[in-house]
């Protein structure tokens, strides 16, 4: 199979894959501990409006399923358990985390207290699964130092990429298009069908989001990043430093900076961000899930 036939293949699946899941899902929401399965996935959002987080592992399902089209074993392995990883422990976080702490100041805080958060668990547990990830995707570098360094790198990517696109979740849609427009060009010049994989499912899933009747949350949103971030390690050491600089400097800035103001004073970001959503004086949605108010607009 050719690489655009490949990709083309790839989104399809993810696409499909990913609407199959979240029909499945909010059906039949898994439940526990004497919860209902609505109760359990609920949210409140940014309106004070009630949304479920099954979108998350309905995109984690479809993702990795496309992601099984990789052009290699290692690729398949290593997207296989960047996405799966970084989405379980995404859902960890989603149903077991508090907002009583918050970044990675916040976490590493409460873990100097002899604290252990799930935001803890969540970030040193995507950081191992981003290192394993990037291992066994394997690097071209002729000596084993060099290949040190590249594993090295690569999980930082990885790992950085999984954090930063959980911060973009804040509004509809958001998540989502930052995943396209990153996506996008990294398709032409990395592995399109790693890349095609999760923009497919995200894209199928993106009504949903847009309508306020469902968002990513930690699972889905940490998936993304993290198989986006896994795409961006096939491009060549120059280029991946760049990348990686980058993703620590937004990762560092969002400690002392709100997206969500930056993009709002700024009219370009705010159009594509307001592109498709509900403006904010309309009614709320009448078929949004019932849920616990628990605010789901706060990166963890």
């Amino acid at each position: 199979m050719s690489g655009a036939k490949r990709a083309i293949a790839a989104g399809v699946l993810g696409a499909v894959a990913a609407r199959a899941a979240y029909a499945a899902l909010t059906r039949r929401p898994p439940g526990g501990a004497g919860r209902s399965g609505a109760e359990l996935w609920g949210r409140t959002n940014h309106r004070g409006e009630p949304v479920t987080l099954l979108e998350g592992p309905a995109f984690v399902a479809g993702a990795t399923a496309a992601g099984l089209l990789a052009p290699t074993g290692r690729m398949r392995a290593a997207a296989l358990l960047a996405g799966a990883g970084a989405g379980t422990l995404g859902a960890y976080d989603d149903l077991a985390g508090s907002a009583s702490s918050r970044g990675f100041k916040g976490h590493l805080s409460a873990l100097t207290r002899g604290e252990v958060t799930s935001g803890a668990v969540k970030i040193l547990g995507i950081g191992a699964t981003g290192l394993a990830a990037a291992a066994i995707a394997g690097s071209p570098a002729p000596t084993r130092a060099g290949r040190a360094f590249d594993t090295l790198v690569d999980g930082a990517i990885v790992a950085s990429a999984a954090n930063l696109m959980n911060l973009f979740d804040l509004r509809p849609g958001r998540a989502i298009k930052v995943g396209v427009i990153t996506g996008v060009p990294l398709a032409a010049t990395s592995s399109a069908a790693v890349v095609a994989a999760p923009l497919g499912a995200a894209l199928a899933l993106l009504p949903e989001d847009l309508g306020e009747r469902a968002m990513l949350g930690d699972a889905g949103a940490n998936a993304l990043g993290a198989l986006l971030g896994l795409a961006a390690t096939r491009l060549g050491r120059p280029a991946r430093l760049t990348v990686l600089a980058g993703l620590v400097g937004l990762n560092a800035a969002s400690e002392f900076v709100s997206f969500t103001k930056v993009i709002q004073r700024t009219p370009a970001l705010n159009w594509v961000d307001m592109l498709g959503r509900r403006p904010v004086h309309t009614p709320p949605a009448q078929n949004a899930p019932a849920g616990p108010a628990r605010v789901a607009d706060a990166a963890s």
